[in-house]
């Protein structure tokens, strides 16, 4: 299997450079990982203590990132080398300045595997969440490298737990410790006789409750919302716009504004959203020389500040939870302690699970509920403040993984 994986793996890269003629995202990939060599042969020396944490993309990278601060602070002469997979997380955190080194991850042949340990030789490898490279982590067993995988969460239909999985269930013993989200992971581990296993959550959860003890202050969004009611729609798809403008059109409410973060910040898509709302409406791209808050709707069209945002709404809409891969970042919002509306599809991700058995999170499929449970915080002020600090509840009492993650990393 290991043979014809590595054909795979050389197939894929042929294609990549092909693709990337055509392909804006897959240029950056394939033209990114030429650099990584180089710097981390400028950055990383012989003598130097490396710890090296590898993160497929933004979301992984906001899991791994407390515990990198909290390394670096602990010890500051060690050097941090920072991995991503995706570019959607490379070109947002390439100026990561906690890290010596961010970098693309090359692809996992045989030979890239042997030449980045070589340069780098961590004294510890941290995985997060997944991404489970053969060739690396053969390479990484081969060398004995600590390497450990944090708020890692697996799942029945998984290829390390199929008949047919041998040769991957071979990689997870490069693992030292399995740091898992919940114990039916750590069930499915025990089914494989695989046993360095702790439950320790997910460090997202300490990473969203540091976000709140930051300077989250936006005076733009002040002016804008002065004393009003605000939904902060966060992450949202034209199947999410599609409630929310019903719902915007037709509100009759005075002091009730709206803000809208899009996933999608194309320019044509920001343009037809903006001209379906009836209401008075502002880009953040125009938001100069604007009395802002003369405007109803405020539509952010970049991206980086949606979780300061957060901390101003009343109530959240979090989008994606009427696509395939479902509901963005709940956590986000009800570090807030701010009550969360979220599409359907959301059976994938526990938080958003746990948040809706708590009654802090609600589900909605149409227009109609949408319209029912917005109407209802804002009539329902005292009730809505109430469930927001369930939200907050629920994220404080999840807090902790990444003190038993040090914990061994420094034992």
């Amino acid at each position: 299997m290991y043979f014809l994986y590595n054909i795979l793996v050389y197939t894929a890269q042929f294609l990549l450079k092909i693709i990337a003629l055509f392909n804006k995202k897959i240029k950056l990939f394939v033209s990114g990982r030429k650099k990584t060599f180089t710097q981390l042969q400028q950055a990383i020396f012989k003598e130097d203590n490396v710890i090296w944490m590898h993160c497929a993309s933004l979301g992984e990278f906001e899991q791994g990132r407390p515990i990198i601060e909290k390394l670096k602070e602990q010890n500051p002469l060690k050097k941090i080398v920072v991995t991503f997979f995706s570019p959607s997380g490379y070109e947002v955190r390439k100026n990561y300045d906690v890290a010596d080194v961010v970098c693309y991850l090359p692809l996992d042949t045989e030979k890239n595997a042997k030449k980045f340990l070589e340069i780098v030789h961590p004294q510890t490898a941290v995985f997060v969440k997944y991404e489970f490279w053969p060739n690396l982590l053969k390479e990484l067993k081969t060398k004995n490298i600590e390497t450990i995988l944090v708020s890692g969460i697996f799942r029945e239909d998984q290829l390390f737990f199929k008949w047919y999985g041998g040769w991957m269930r071979k990689s997870l013993n490069a693992f030292s410790h399995l740091f898992v989200q919940d114990e039916n992971s750590k069930k499915l581990l025990s089914s494989i006789q695989y046993k360095n296993v702790t439950v320790s959550g997910d460090t997202r959860f300490d990473r969203v409750l540091e976000i709140t003890k930051q300077n989250n202050q936006l005076s733009f969004i002040e002016e804008f919302k002065e004393d009003a009611f605000i939904l902060v729609a966060g992450s949202t798809w034209k199947e999410d716009e599609d409630l929310l403008i019903d719902y915007i059109n037709n509100s009759t409410f005075e002091n009730e504004k709206f803000i809208i973060a899009p996933h999608n910040i194309n320019s044509n898509d920001i343009s037809e959203l903006k001209n379906r709302i009836t209401k008075k409406t502002v880009l953040f791209s125009e938001k100069e020389h604007k009395n802002l808050s003369e405007f109803n709707v405020f539509i952010i069209d970049t991206i980086g500040i949606l979780t300061k945002i957060y901390s101003y709404a009343n109530v959240a809409y979090v989008g994606g939870g009427f696509t395939k891969t479902g509901v963005h970042n709940v956590l986000e919002p009800a570090t807030f302690s701010v009550p969360i509306i979220i599409g359907p599809n959301y059976y994938k991700f526990n938080e958003a699970i746990e948040l809706v058995k708590k009654e802090a999170c609600f589900v909605v499929d149409n227009s109609q509920k949408l319209s029912v449970l917005l109407k209802t915080f804002f009539q329902e002020k005292e009730n809505t403040i109430k469930t927001g600090s369930k939200a907050k509840s629920y994220v404080i009492s999840k807090t902790g993984a990444t003190t038993k993650i040090l914990n061994y990393i420094e034992r």
